[in-house]
């Protein structure tokens, strides 16, 4: 792009610390919490992740756009983020899957960009003095002017923003991985064998109701304020907690309604804030990290077995509030030993705060979706047994 043509962009933190660089995306102001994501790849799923609400996100690599993007790669229908920092941008993108250019994209979405920033700087900030809110702005480029609106935002801690993304209305999934892309041959082994799961929505991603689907899953995804009565309505064999964003202590209904689902007996599966949510209906608590965990290659595991697992969240469980004669923990994140699983000791119960459905990242803990229809089997097996 012609420096011509370059709109200049300001970047300024909660402490005041401020940034100048170029705009990229929408013009105009934005608001929320920075933080950053250690990813080389998947830029597009990235933005697109529910799990993003209310946040600004740091690419870290520091060449953003080259692939462009397309329709299909979305985690859901229009990017999430409230803004993206980068160090380049591509303007022309070279891919042959590509539809739109990434600053085309986000214009058209109304989703406000600043790059040519040390993001590097920026990173180890955010590190050493932990997420903070920041804004972005093309319209605001005096510095104090900006810090003011970024310090009266609220925090992201106590802050309830799956109300924002979760599904308005039911509605139901079947399409799995297409077989261009399926990596794990254990799916075929179905039989056709057929669970029927109720999801509940706290900002669920596309792969994840894919990779459902793919194990032989017809899924119904609800709003996250759906009463457990309307969910034991359907005859689950199954129910799903999905990822999302915010403060899940914040998130008060999911809490009561998986308390109360808990005690239908039925196999549970959450996944990052259903993880989280769980936890919290188990009886534990959760606390907010200092700067999160976002990236593709972040190690989890218990008694010599490691994942290389997809994690994006800000919460974590307290292990010490967790009911030990009731939960036990299945994995540990192991650069900061925080907990990244946890399972039931006498229900089909379980959940962890990574992402296996790899989207973007490893297929390493794609497992934990064929151990979520192995309960419902033998669930389904043990009823039948009865009758």
């Amino acid at each position: 792009m012609p420096l011509s043509d370059t709109i200049p962009a300001l970047l300024v933190l909660a402490d005041g610390t401020a940034y100048r660089g170029w705009s990229f995306g929408a013009i105009g102001t934005t608001i929320g919490e920075v933080v950053f994501n250690t990813g080389m790849t998947g830029y597009q799923e990235v933005l697109t992740d529910p799990s993003y609400c209310g946040q600004i996100v740091v690419f870290t690599y520091p060449e953003l756009g080259n692939t462009g993007v397309n329709p299909e790669d979305e985690e859901s229908a229009r990017p999430q983020v409230r803004g993206a920092i980068a160090r380049n941008i591509c303007h022309r993108p070279s891919n042959w899957r590509s539809t739109q250019s990434l600053p085309d994209y986000l214009k058209q979405h109304q989703i406000p960009g600043i790059y040519g920033i040390d993001t590097r700087a920026l990173t180890r900030k955010i590190r050493m003095y932990g997420a903070m809110n920041g804004g972005i702005s093309t319209s605001i480029l005096d510095e104090a002017e900006l810090l003011e609106q970024v310090q009266a935002a609220p925090s992201m801690q106590g802050l309830n923003l799956v109300r924002e993304v979760t599904t308005r209305k039911v509605y139901e999934w079947s399409d799995p991985t297409i077989p261009a892309w399926e990596f794990n041959s254990n799916v075929s082994e179905s039989n056709g064998e057929t669970f029927t799961v109720v999801a509940l929505d706290f900002g669920v991603k596309r792969n994840i109701l894919r990779r459902l689907a793919s194990y032989g899953c017809q899924v119904i995804v609800v709003p996250a304020n759906t009463a457990p009565e309307e969910i034991l309505k359907y005859n689950p064999d199954g129910i799903f907690l999905s990822n999302g964003p915010g403060d899940p202590a914040a998130v008060t209904e999911g809490i009561e309604t998986t308390k109360a689902l808990l005690g239908a007996q039925k196999p549970i599966f959450g996944i990052c804030m259903g993880h989280q949510i769980l936890g919290h209906a188990l009886g534990a608590e959760t606390f907010k990290l200092k700067f999160g965990h976002r990236g593709l290659n972040q190690p989890a595991g218990l008694q010599q077995r490691v994942e290389i697992t997809s994690q994006n969240h800000s919460f974590a469980i307290n292990p010490d509030s967790l009911p030990e004669a009731v939960v036990e923990i299945s994995h540990l994140n192991l650069n900061d030993r925080t907990v990244a699983g946890v399972r039931h000791k006498s229900l089909p119960v379980f959940s962890v705060q990574y992402h296996p459905e790899a989207s973007p990242g490893p297929h390493d803990a794609d497992y934990l979706f064929e151990d979520f229809v192995k309960a419902m089997r033998t669930a389904r097996q043990s009823q039948g047994a009865r009758n």
